[in-house]
């Protein structure tokens, strides 16, 4: 619960601090490095034909299927109806 807290603040901040736009561009540029991080490490633990799970942020819907390849910044993964090319860093195992 403290760390929600802590991103309330946060976000607090952004949306209503007095941040330039050279300092808004730095805090974009430190949380696409840090995804960029999260997507290689996961890209190292999962491999083709790995069960994983991810959610459809703008449907609210989730998934599962099975790992057929794996690229850079994103893997392809197959469900029962279709096939979708997800971000590793929103694929978990299952």
């Amino acid at each position: 619960m403290e760390n929600l807290t802590r991103i309330q603040e946060i976000n607090q901040a952004i949306m209503f601090g007095e941040f330039t736009s050279t300092e808004l561009e730095s805090m974009v540029s430190a949380i696409q490095f840090a995804r960029a991080q999260i997507g290689r490490q996961k890209a190292r633990t999962f491999k083709i034909g790995d069960p994983v799970k991810f959610r459809d942020l703008k449907r609210g819907v989730s998934y599962q299927g099975n790992v057929e390849k794996i690229k850079l910044k994103f893997a392809l993964v197959r469900t029962a109806t279709t096939r979708f090319n997800v971000p590793l860093s929103m694929l978990e195992s299952v």
